[in-house]
């Protein structure tokens, strides 16, 4: 599956390094790009930043070419492999479809096509391990969902991002999730203790608590996604806040939630005893 998002994102960070290879500021390309393209409006430094931090929707396949030959890009094989990217990155993902109950969508974009996703969640069960009732009573409770037919779209977006794991090549999926999200499950909503004890079979798939009782953690802050994908696309750490989503891809930050997951994984029940606590928690019931 392609990832719009994710071709997004690389062509942003590719055309950046371009740029300080050259030793570049965003001014000049951008000045020179005004020259080159032949357009007096169009192009500037504001322009070049939303390009290079991937914050824009579309791009013209002329204007990436311009850039490449003020970057002295000349290699056929190399521009046209820029131009497909390009290309690939202003088509539309599936959940253009959805509207805009997934927000900008760029969450779902990347997580389509990562290899590996790690996940911490502090208060819920994280998305991809969610079931319909348990999806449906936790955006309700969020209060900002009154509409029965986005509510009805918001659980069928959540639902349809699990064709990850039907991939040709699935994913592998590891969520550490804190035992207090078990204990907001009522027993109306069961079903989704169920749903868990299933996914864990999954040979792919890695679920382990990390026990209520062992106080204070690493990861107090709140909930976090790693994912990571096939070369030559870097990791991306993923943060939500409230209706705020928060991107960080430098070394030193994709580092330090990469230690963050260590210690609270360290700290979690083993997979084995993480079922354990689910099915006395099930029993409980």
């Amino acid at each position: 599956m392609v990832s719009p998002t994710l071709r997004r994102r690389r062509l942003s960070r590719l055309l950046r390094e371009l740029r300080e290879e050259k030793g570049l500021t965003a001014g000049t390309v951008a000045a020179e790009a005004k020259k080159r393209s032949g357009r007096a409006r169009g192009w500037s430094a504001s322009k070049l930043t939303r390009l290079e931090g991937a914050e824009w929707k579309r791009v013209r396949a002329d204007d990436v070419l311009v850039l490449l030959d003020i970057y002295e890009v000349t290699d056929e094989e190399q521009r046209a492999a820029y131009a497909t990217l390009a290309r690939e990155a202003n088509q539309q993902g599936w959940w253009a479809s959805f509207g805009d109950v997934l927000g900008s969508g760029q969450f779902v974009g990347l997580e389509s096509e990562a290899s590996r996703i790690r996940t911490f969640e502090s208060v819920t069960i994280p998305g991809l391990l969610q079931t319909p009732e348990y999806a449906r009573a936790l955006i309700s409770a969020s209060g900002q969902v009154t509409d029965e037919h986005e509510l009805g779209q918001r659980v069928d977006a959540r639902m349809f991002r699990k064709s990850v794991f039907s991939r040709a090549r699935p994913l592998t999926y590891w969520a550490v999730i804190d035992e207090l999200a078990l204990m907001r499950i009522t027993p109306d909503l069961v079903g989704q203790l169920d749903y868990l004890l299933e996914m864990g079979t999954r040979p792919n798939v890695g679920i382990q608590i990390l026990p209520a009782g062992r106080g204070p953690h690493a990861a107090m802050t709140g909930q976090f996604v790693l994912l990571d994908f096939p070369a030559p696309d870097q990791p991306v750490v993923y943060l939500e806040c409230l209706s705020e989503e928060i991107y960080l891809e430098k070394d030193e930050e994709i580092s330090r939630y990469q230690h963050l997951y260590d210690y609270v994984q360290a700290e979690a029940l083993s997979v084995s005893d993480s079922r354990d606590l689910i099915e006395r928690r099930r029993a409980a019931l």
